[in-house]
């Protein structure tokens, strides 16, 4: 993800161009509040001190408390952060939700880790950015390899520094202390809200809209299952060690009992088994990324034949491939918008969490929809007034307008 960071503040540059923002007000956008970073020594399990880095950037808290994951990677650094970090201030503001943007990271490979140091690492990274995060300052949240336990010791942690139960310093949080329902399958269901609306504002039938999904993870699997419930042809799905393709549809109910047991989707019966690469070339009407970043990019991009691709990924389409996509007339749904379900489910339980009062799944569902629905409506309506088939563009648009408003009515 190197210059991932410069690649974040280009974007910002184009809209507020676009949007004929004042140089003070860009120059705000351009910089995030606060960069974190603490050395974090854990006793290990063969007696041995080990020093971690960890990382929490905060970078904009103008709509409300800043939001944002916490990853546990080996490649995690402060540049990607800090691109994270800007991604989630405007994701948070196309959803309209209050809050602002934060990412946290420690640079871990957390298969090499026990389960006692994995939490020790946890409770370590708690100490270290305790007077910085909260309830009403910053809530973290899972990401990359991080889970709900993680945030259940997270939480723990930090109420035993406070003196105090505080379930509202995080979401994605275990039901039983005070996660919402619905928070593990949001993003994926989110996806396929905004898949929906799509559909519906290009008039194309769902048996007419054949998908492919690279990336078998929580997010593309619980996507994967709910399109297939819902009735839409799936084609080929793919994990970290190969995909499948059937162009008749795969069935996904008999792939998640096959994932169980072989540990893969590769070598299902009945299906061919092809590369994460080829399955980006499919002659597919919806693609849907869930993996990587910049898994599309200036390589490949001639080569997509899907008319939409969905972002469930953050950042799977690197900006020179979206340009040639945009040529292509293709659709590129961004990721600021398709992923926010993760996001918005968080708000709901930090809102459950504040109230001590907890919502029904079929409420918490309903309410997603709803949200997502007008935060689709009103990132498309930018777009056609732009003229154009640009979605990010606008999304981004949507957002910065949001955020200068508020930036001007605060007097800041």
């Amino acid at each position: 993800m190197a210059n991932q960071f410069k690649g974040v503040i280009e974007q910002l540059n184009k809209t507020c161009a676009l949007m004929g923002i004042e140089s003070g007000e860009l120059e705000i956008l351009r910089k995030p509040d606060r960069v974190m970073e603490v050395s974090l020594p854990i006793l290990m399990d063969d007696g041995k001190i080990k020093v971690f880095d960890g990382y929490r950037v905060q970078y904009n808290n103008i709509l409300g408390p800043y939001k944002g994951g916490l990853r546990f990677h080996p490649k995690v650094n402060l540049d990607e952060v800090k691109a994270l970090a800007f991604w989630m201030t405007i994701k948070c503001a196309v959803a309209d939700i209050p809050y602002g943007g934060s990412k946290g990271g420690v640079a871990v490979d957390v298969k090499k880790l026990s389960p006692g140091e994995l939490e020790r690492l946890t409770r370590a990274y708690t100490r270290g950015f305790a007077d910085f995060i909260g309830p009403y300052k910053d809530v973290p949240a899972p990401d990359v390899y991080t889970n709900p336990q993680i945030m259940a010791w997270l939480m723990d942690e930090y109420s035993h520094i406070k003196g105090e139960n505080t379930p509202a310093v995080v979401t994605g949080k275990p039901v039983e202390i005070g996660g919402s329902l619905g928070r593990d399958t949001a993003t994926s269901l989110g996806g396929f809200f905004v898949l929906e609306q799509v559909l519906k504002k290009l008039k194309l039938a769902k048996n007419k809209a054949s998908l492919a999904v690279q990336g078998f993870g929580n997010v593309g699997m619980n996507f994967a299952a709910i399109a297939y419930r819902a009735g839409y042809k799936i084609v080929a799905v793919s994990d970290s060690r190969g995909g499948i393709y059937d162009k008749k549809g795969l069935n996904i109910e008999q792939i998640l009992a096959h994932k169980q047991a072989t540990g893969s989707v590769v070598n299902f019966k009945g299906a061919a088994n092809v590369t994460n690469e080829a399955l980006l070339e499919l002659p597919v009407e919806v693609l849907a990324p869930a993996a990587l970043e910049n898994v599309i990019n200036g390589k490949n991009a001639g080569r997509i034949k899907a008319k939409i691709i969905l972002e469930l990924a953050n950042g799977p389409t690197a900006p020179e491939a979206e340009a040639k996509l945009l040529k292509k007339g293709v659709l590129v749904v961004p990721d600021v918008l398709v992923n926010s379900g993760g996001v918005i489910v968080s708000y709901f339980e930090w809102v459950q969490n504040l109230r001590h009062y907890y919502w029904e799944k079929e409420k918490v569902e309903a309410n997603l929809e709803k949200q997502l629905a007008n935060a689709f409506r009103k990132v498309w309506q930018t777009m056609v007034a732009q003229g154009n088939r640009e979605m990010r563009t606008a999304a981004y648009m949507v957002a910065v307008e949001r955020i200068v408003k508020a930036l001007k009515v605060r007097g800041i």
